[in-house]
């Protein structure tokens, strides 16, 4: 049986590049054009290239071999052994928090994973399902501590503490506890506060969680159900959304909608902006639909699943299911940040070690792709900032994760971002269980 199913599936990876192919060959290379913040981008024709599968193959980092900064900046390992180590969070006391979760395919889906070659590029089995909380007292970039903050947890991600409440999003819902300063492990009883719809397409399975300015609200990101709504739009409710809630759980409603994959959020600094950074679409081609980094408006639509940068309609949505009042007012991000790079973290850097062109700027962990001919993203990228708005498009920062572009091997792969009181930035690399710090000295 599972090997009929598995033949099953490669004949359907084999008929969407066919179909990819095939819908090519009737388009148009002229590119539509559309103006973001940043820049003018060229948006090729759907189908314009074969929809890839091409997973990477995480082959860790050998004996001196590091991801690589520019010149005056220091990277270092802070930890390893972090299995699955997907977002991180640094309480008030200088504690570093770090969720670790990954996907575990089960049955058909499982085979899927390994006949694909995604159980290469990430971890798919024994997902960790805990907190743990690192220690550097001395302040000498090497924690002396590693406690299992929280464990028994169904796939946590997003972290947040609010006076002496702390706050977990998990795959299926948010849950909070009683913390003390300086605990090593939660000893008090956490109560779930909000459910969540669970499940989904490829990782869609983070949430995270951010407080506005007077910790009066608390915003949720929960990606979208499927790929392009091929489930039907009843499997989206409350999904491809920006929640907003009371601490208390109270009070939801939705406070953007029509990002696919919404994961990493900061506040621009100096404004009461929030941005975040969005997984688009798979299977349009190597080139579409580039992800993006945007500023997030109150109430605004930003496309999924009918279009895509504003106006550009999914041609997959058939005519009868398009929703042209939503279309007319879909949004285009601000930056976008090139095609299938799986852009997960955000960070706002507001610290001072830095050099003074990254001030104010924003850090990006880019997981790399898998829906394209030639590997993209595996970098931490830069984008600046001034006076609170996008001043350029995106940078290279910290690279070196791509190994052999051939062979697609990778080192590992980046995706939460976080700026540390001290002012260095640390990553996490959840392939290889690895966390880098960053610093400059001048």
């Amino acid at each position: 049986m599972k090997q009929i199913n598995t033949l099953s599936w490669i004949c359907l990876v084999l008929s969407i590049s066919s179909c990819a192919n095939s819908q090519s060959d009737n388009k148009s290379e002229e590119k539509d054009s559309v103006v973001t913040t940043v820049n003018t981008l060229g948006l090729p024709k759907p189908y314009e290239t074969k929809s890839a599968i091409n997973f990477s193959k995480v082959i860790g980092w050998p004996a001196g071999k590091q991801p690589k900064a520019p010149r005056g900046f220091t990277v270092s390992k802070f930890a390893d052994g972090m299995r699955s180590a997907r977002w991180i969070y640094q309480l008030p006391n200088g504690d570093i928090l770090v969720s670790q979760a990954n996907t575990e395919p089960k049955g058909l889906k499982k085979v899927e994973s390994v006949v694909s070659g995604q159980s290469q590029s990430a971890h798919t089995t024994g997902s960790p399902n805990q907190i743990t909380l690192l220690r550097d007292a001395n302040k000498d970039g090497a924690p002396e501590l590693q406690e299992v903050f929280l464990a028994g947890l169904n796939k946590p991600f997003g972290m947040l503490l609010i006076g002496n409440t702390f706050y977990v999003a998990c795959t299926d819902g948010m849950w909070k506890y009683p913390y003390k300063t300086g605990e090593t492990r939660l000893s008090g009883e956490g109560k779930k506060i909000l459910d969540l719809p669970e499940g989904g397409y490829n990782n869609h399975w983070t949430r995270n969680i951010l407080a506005n300015k007077n910790n009066s609200k608390i915003y949720i990101t929960v990606g979208s159900g499927s790929n392009v709504g091929e489930h039907g739009m009843d499997n989206e409710v409350r999904r491809a959304n920006i929640l907003e809630i009371n601490p208390d759980g109270s009070g939801e409603r939705i406070y953007a909608s029509g990002l696919r994959n919404p994961v990493g959020m900061g506040w621009a600094p100096g404004t009461d902006v929030l941005w975040t950074a969005v997984n688009e679409r798979d299977e349009l081609g190597n080139d579409l639909v580039p992800d993006y980094m945007t500023s997030v408006k109150e109430g605004g639509f930003y496309g999924w699943p009918y279009s895509y940068y504003g106006k550009n309609l999914d041609p997959r949505i058939k005519e009868k299911d398009q929703n042209p009042g939503l279309v007319n007012k879909a949004i285009v991000p601000d930056v976008p940040l090139d095609s299938h790079t799986a852009s997960l973290g955000l960070a706002f850097y507001t610290n001072h070690m830095f050099p003074e062109k990254y001030q104010g700027g924003v850090f990006i962990g880019q997981h790399g792709s898998w829906n394209r001919k030639d590997l993209t993203g595996y970098r931490v990228a830069f984008v600046p900032f001034k006076n609170g708005i996008a001043a350029g498009p995106p940078e290279d920062f910290l690279t070196g994760f791509i190994a052999n572009r051939e062979k697609s091997e990778v080192y590992g792969r980046p995706v939460g971002v976080t700026v540390l009181q001290d002012g260095s930035l640390l990553v996490a690399d959840d392939a290889s269980d690895v966390l880098w710090r960053v610093t400059y000295k001048n």
